[in-house]
């Protein structure tokens, strides 16, 4: 599993690094394997400076410190000034750096781990810098028969077409800024040829979930949005959120379905600062090599849940390990399985009947689905 680090676009150039970062993301997303992506950016937040309050950067700090919870633990702790501010007495402690923004603003970045240090201690939740990547597929009825697919880059059009291309850019933006400040790693598909004979208006306005879904597999995409917009009519937007086997549905504008879906992948994915550690035996098949070795032991490093781990056998191509994980066993073998790795069945370690029972994998990565660049 390849991982990637994403930096979130916060700046003067707001808007286009929105979008260049969504291309990137994209590309790096639809990499053999990359099912989830780094944001090392968390813990930066781009927000008002009232130049008229008796503490202007005092107030910048708490409401950029405030926004950087609701993505690290959730909309709970974020929504909850009381609990902030018995935490973070002093936001200015924790500021790493600030620089002036566009229109009034401040960028602020914040001592992540010293956060973390302090949400554990005090029981909250943290989810980690490592996110699923959700791919969107978003169909629009603009009225009067003007009815498209939003891509993740704007196609070259005649003149009389830029009004399409603009609105398009701007609902694109609305939607990826509403992530970013979510901290959800989010990209829409390419809509190139292959998208294109593979999932038409149709199919989104229509219900045809499956056939979106095989069309999201060349991304690898494991966390899917599947939208469909009237933008101005009475009718409310309709959405498909698909996660592994799970599936909802929802009605209501982005800001909500986003929220929510942070929301879920948080529960999913945080781990309590409470949580007791539990040492679990992971035995992993398929090393045949040093590469799949190191690439096995970073994929491990980059699960949030593991606090560390160690080698505790090696018999053929089977790694035996024991990790000391957060949240337990079942916990453990959720994020494995989105990690990338293929279970397999309980059969003991290594044939054993006397083996401590624990969690078996296999280590496949050339079984990832192609690339963009790979697809036909």
């Amino acid at each position: 599993m390849q991982r990637s680090r994403i930096i979130c676009a916060i700046g003067p150039t707001r808007h286009a690094l929105v979008y260049a970062v969504s291309v990137l993301l994209l590309l790096l997303g639809s990499v053999p394997g990359a099912q989830a992506v780094e944001v090392p950016t968390l813990y930066t937040a781009e927000v008002p400076l009232d130049k008229g309050s008796d503490n202007p950067r005092d107030d910048a700090y708490k409401t950029a410190l405030i926004e950087v919870l609701g993505r690290v633990s959730g909309a709970q702790l974020g929504g909850n000034s009381v609990a902030i501010d018995e935490l973070f007495p002093l936001p200015s402690a924790y500021v790493t750096q600030f620089r002036a923004g566009a229109e009034d603003t401040l960028l602020v970045s914040f001592d992540g781990e010293a956060i973390e240090r302090v949400l554990r201690v005090a029981g909250q939740t943290v989810w980690g810098r490592e996110r699923p990547l959700t791919l969107v597929w978003l169909a629009v009825d603009w009225g009067q028969g003007e009815r498209e697919l939003i891509a993740a880059g704007d196609p070259e059009r005649t003149q009389r077409q830029g009004r399409s291309i603009d609105r398009n850019r701007l609902l694109r933006e609305r939607v990826l800024e509403i992530a970013q400040q979510r901290g959800l790693p989010l990209v829409f598909p390419l809509q190139d040829t292959t998208d294109l004979q593979s999932v038409t208006f149709s199919d989104i306005w229509g219900g045809f979930d499956e056939r979106v879904i095989e069309a999201s597999r060349r991304y690898d995409a494991k966390s899917v949005l599947i939208g469909r917009v009237r933008p101005g009519a009475a009718q409310r937007n309709r959405w498909t959120y698909i996660f592994g086997a799970e599936k909802r549905t929802w009605n209501g504008p982005p800001e909500t379905v986003v929220a929510q879906i942070a929301d879920l992948l948080a529960a999913e994915f945080a781990v309590g600062g409470n949580a007791p550690l539990e040492t679990v035996v992971l035995s992993v098949a398929g090393i045949q090599s040093v590469d799949a070795y190191g690439s096995l032991q970073q994929l491990l490093s980059g699960v949030s849940l593991i606090e560390r781990f160690r080698i505790s056998a090696v018999v053929g191509d089977v790694v035996r390990y024991q990790v000391e994980v957060r949240g337990g066993a079942e916990r453990l073998r959720r994020a494995l399985r989105f990690a990338g790795l293929l279970e397999q069945e309980e059969e003991g370690s290594f044939g054993s009947p006397e083996a401590q029972p624990g969690l078996d994998f296999f280590f496949a990565p050339g079984e990832s689905n192609p690339s963009p660049a790979d697809a036909p």
